[in-house]
């Protein structure tokens, strides 16, 4: 008996030293009817199994913070196809090197990586990205695949928001519909490639918040966004890749990003242990003013003012009567028409502390400054306005915004100059 009760000790501490795996390789599986089988990062600050979230009765293969005892789930690999049982089974494919999750013999997800590996192994990193690598590729930060190119509703430290053109992933984060159901639901924030690049807030196919482009210090519609003691963070534009990433300045600390649907906003989120809550550290959007386009095209948002919706000089309302009764989604439109003919007798208006103008129908150079911007803005007769689109420093680079300028407003703090357009008539110069 003594032999017997030694040997199930042996047992149960080899199955503890199992269970604490952070990675599959083609001999190892996950199964959801056996009570505790998970990956966890080397750090134990992740952790990657199945779970039923809210009152759901689904079963789904995520991950999520180990050490937190309110369950938080960071990511979602199954989550247009749950499971209604336990007998979701994540194994390695040994002819294609993937990672399968299935349901009683039926595929119900998959990785899609088209570079077979000689050795396929999953990790689950301490930053809580899920990554796919060849053990015998001596670059061991040569993914096949990772979780981090495939986001859900949260945005992690060390996460790329953006785009990679060279395989063209666009990594954009999709709110859950409901606590209970991780599903895509309408609303989304991702990245837009226009040819001055920002993101997007979207309602189904409709803007709902746009971040502004970035100005060299921080998305132009975000001034708020400055050095902090939580994070640092930067934003990458070049041939191969544009996105934005932020990393914690603290191992301690514990924050994340997630987009909500039932709230209709992003919030950064930071863990307090005294507390053992989540705090919000920021929120977007951030007040009426952030309402996309709330003032229509040619207008300017003020916050502050009463009303908030101010025609910029040189404009009037589309229709005074509407404008008047606090709809302001016709816009403004010019007080005087300009003339392409007399373009060189226009001149500019500058608006001071400004987020800038939707980039849709905008050009870029990085190259020149803002006075050789004026003049090019000036001989297109199609340009509205135009402004640095580097503010560090003493500025630089150049922004041109082509047809109405919309979604502009104005801060108290933190925006940036921009000149707009008008008839040498409104300068009050012949």
């Amino acid at each position: 008996m003594r032999i017997i009760f030694l040997c199930y000790h042996i047992l149960l501490c080899l199955c503890e030293i199992s269970l604490a795996l952070d990675s599959i390789s083609q001999d190892l599986s996950l199964r959801d009817d056996v009570d505790n089988t998970t990956l966890v990062s080397k750090d134990g600050t992740f952790e990657l199994g199945f779970f039923t979230p809210g009152n759901s009765q689904k079963r789904y293969l995520g991950i999520w913070y180990r050490k937190i005892p309110i369950q938080t789930v960071v990511w979602v690999a199954n989550s247009l196809n749950p499971i209604n049982d336990s007998s979701g089974i994540l194994r390695m494919n040994t002819s294609s090197g993937n990672l399968v999750l299935t349901q009683k013999g039926k595929v119900v997800w998959t990785t899609n990586s088209s570079r077979k590996a000689e050795s396929p192994v999953a990790l689950l990193l301490d930053s809580g990205n899920l990554v796919m690598r060849d053990e015998k590729d001596a670059n061991v930060e040569a993914y096949l695949w990772q979780s981090f190119d495939y986001p859900t509703d949260t945005f992690l430290p060390e996460m790329k928001f953006g785009w990679d053109l060279r395989t063209g992933i666009n990594r954009k984060i999709t709110a859950w519909k409901s606590p209970d159901d991780p599903s895509p639901s309408d609303f989304s924030f991702g990245m837009v490639l226009n040819n001055y690049p920002e993101a997007y807030m979207m309602k189904g196919n409709q803007k709902f918040y746009r971040s502004g482009p970035w100005n060299g210090l921080h998305s132009s519609g975000s001034p708020h966004v400055k050095a902090n003691p939580i994070y640092d963070f930067r934003f990458v534009f070049n041939e191969a890749e544009v996105y934005y990433t932020y990393s914690l300045k603290n191992t301690s600390v514990i924050s994340r990003l997630v987009l909500n649907a039932t709230s209709y906003v992003r919030r950064r989120y930071v863990w307090v242990e005294s507390k053992q809550i989540w705090e919000v550290y920021t929120s977007v959007p951030l007040d009426l003013c952030d309402s996309y386009s709330l003032c229509g095209a040619n207008a300017n948002c003020v916050i502050s003012d009463s009303p908030v919706c101010q025609c910029l000089k040189g404009f009037k309302p589309r229709s005074p009567q509407a404008w008047n009764s606090m709809d302001w989604s016709h816009g403004c439109v010019r007080n005087k028409e300009l003339s392409c003919e007399n373009k060189h007798k226009d001149g500019f208006i500058k608006l001071p502390e400004m987020k800038t103008p939707d980039t849709t129908h905008s050009w870029l150079d990085q190259t020149i400054g803002l006075e050789e911007c004026r003049a090019m803005c000036l001989d297109n007769c199609s340009c509205m306005a135009y402004a640095n689109s580097d503010i560090s420093g003493q500025g630089s680079g150049c922004a041109m915004w082509f047809g109405d300028l919309i979604d502009m407003r104005q801060f108290s703090d933190g925006g940036q100059e921009v000149y707009v357009r008008v008839d040498a008539s409104e300068l009050g110069r012949n």
